[in-house]
């Protein structure tokens, strides 16, 4: 039978989106790259998704990457030149209400949205001749999505990244002071329940000192991946807002080995 979307009503109520999702706006002003180039996607009637390419060349391995829940597509213009400084096309997109997307970011929303990104890359890397694989990575709460395509799509990526990734989304809506009201999430829609199926590449990164989504929920994701093929990367002294920075080399590497083995 074919896996179908959970039902994640509980977590689009008011009260949990407002603490979830940070959406700003692109500033006025964004400079144009020769390497980088910009989408927006149609995800529903009125309604299209920002999306950038920094590209690498036809061959190399794309890396499909959902970020963090106070970040957008343009936070990536620089960083996106050290994915692609590893041999990589790095294409970044933004949620319901970031950057330049229209709407209004919900949980249902976002996950039905990564389907119709993933589809977007896929049909473009037709048109356009690219030859190399496509791998996918969720940072903080874009683990959730990323997730959701391993769940869902595993057919058609070849590995899985996660950074600062949350195992269960209750313990994360306390530490941000947040009750879910009445019920649960549906069973098995947790993150650590979806990687359970996942049995290809998979890397987990994760800060030692991470204040918001503890280590211990990296190493969840990680023991509960059956995949022969994991690694799991604590970046030492590093805090969930400055991991890259403190651990940028490993960092680096370890995507480049597992994108391009």
């Amino acid at each position: 039978m074919t896996p179908k979307l959970f039902n994640y009503e509980i977590l689009d109520q008011p009260e949990v989106v407002q603490f979830l999702f940070h959406p700003r706006p692109e500033p006025g002003f964004r400079p144009q790259a020769p390497d980088r180039e910009d989408f927006s996607i149609p995800v529903a009637d009125g309604i299209e998704v920002g999306a950038s390419l920094h590209l690498s060349s036809a061959q190399a391995p794309t890396l499909l990457f959902f970020h963090g829940n106070g970040e957008i597509v343009s936070d990536y213009d620089d960083l996106g030149g050290f994915f692609v400084g590893q041999g990589l096309n790095f294409f970044v997109a933004d949620y319901r209400g970031y950057g330049r997307s229209t709407g209004m970011p919900t949980v249902s929303s976002m996950m039905e949205d990564s389907l119709k990104v993933l589809d977007f890359l896929i049909q473009m890397k037709k048109q356009r001749n690219f030859m190399g694989k496509i791998c996918v990575m969720g940072r903080s709460l874009g683990s959730a999505p990323a997730l959701e395509l391993a769940r869902l799509r595993q057919e058609g990526i070849s590995c899985l990244i996660i950074e600062s990734g949350f195992a269960r989304v209750s313990p994360l809506l306390e530490t941000l002071g947040i009750r879910l009201p009445g019920r649960n999430p549906e069973p098995g829609s947790e993150n650590v329940h979806k990687i359970k199926n996942f049995s290809k590449p998979c890397l987990i990164i994760h800060a030692e000192f991470d204040h918001i989504i503890p280590f211990s929920d990296g190493l969840a994701l990680y023991e509960a991946c059956p995949s022969p093929e994991k690694t799991l990367l604590e970046i030492k002294g590093a805090n969930h807002n400055d991991i890259f920075i403190r651990g940028m080399t490993p960092y680096l590497e370890a995507v480049k080995r597992i994108c391009r083995p």
